[in-house]
C-alpha cells in the first residue's frame, strides 16, 4: 500500500466516525455540553472539519471550502470570520450551534471530499515537501497530513463520547 493511500484511508475514517457520532441526534443533543465547559459534538465536528479545510487548503494551495461554497453565510456563527475553533472559549464554543446534522455532515463531507482529491493526486515524494519552516525540525506536508488525520480523529472520538454520554442519561 502507498502511503497516500494510507493517508486517504485515515482521512475516510474521520468522515466513517463523523457520520455515526452525528446521524439520527437532534439539534438539542448536537448542541447539548455534558458540562459548562465542555465541547458539544456540534462544535467538535464544525471545529474538526474547519480545522482540516484550513490545513490541507493551505498545503494544497487551495481555497478553503468554508469559503468557497459559502459555508461561513450557512453556519451564520456568531464568530469572527474565519474562525475555524482553535483557541476557542467556553463562551465562543457555546456559540457554535446548529439546527440539524444535515449541516454538519454536509459541510464535514465537502471538506472530505477536497481533502481525498489532493491526497489521491499525490506522489510518494509529494510527502518529502516542506510545508512549514517554522518548527525544528521544518514539517513536511506528510507530517503536517498526520497531523491533522490524528487531532481530526481525536475529535471525532471525543464526538462519539459525548453521543454515547448522552444516550445513556
Amino acid at each position: 500500500m502507498k502511503a497516500t493511500e494510507l493517508l486517504a484511508d485515515g482521512f475516510g475514517r474521520i468522515g466513517e466516525v463523523v457520520h455515526d457520532a452525528v446521524e439520527g441526534l437532534s439539534a438539542e443533543e448536537l448542541n447539548a455540553r455534558i458540562d459548562a465547559k465542555a465541547n458539544s459534538i456540534a462544535w467538535l465536528v464544525w471545529h474538526l472539519a474547519r480545522i482540516q479545510d484550513a490545513q490541507v487548503a493551505e498545503v494544497a494551495e487551495l481555497e478553503q471550502v468554508w469559503d468557497a461554497q459559502g459555508w461561513e453565510a450557512r453556519f451564520d456563527l456568531p464568530l469572527p470570520a474565519g474562525s475555524t475553533g482553535y483557541g476557542h472559549t467556553a463562551r465562543q464554543v457555546g456559540a457554535v450551534q446548529v439546527d440539524s446534522g444535515g449541516l454538519l455532515l454536509e459541510y464535514s463531507d465537502a471538506v472530505l471530499e477536497q481533502t481525498m482529491t489532493f491526497v489521491r493526486g499525490l506522489a510518494a515524494a509529494d510527502l518529502d515537501r516542506v510545508v512549514d519552516e517554522g518548527w525544528d525540525p521544518p514539517v513536511t506536508l506528510g507530517v503536517r497530513l498526520v497531523s491533522v488525520l490524528s487531532d481530526d480523529l481525536q475529535h471525532a472520538g471525543q464526538a462519539a463520547f459525548v453521543r454515547g454520554v448522552l444516550q445513556r442519561r
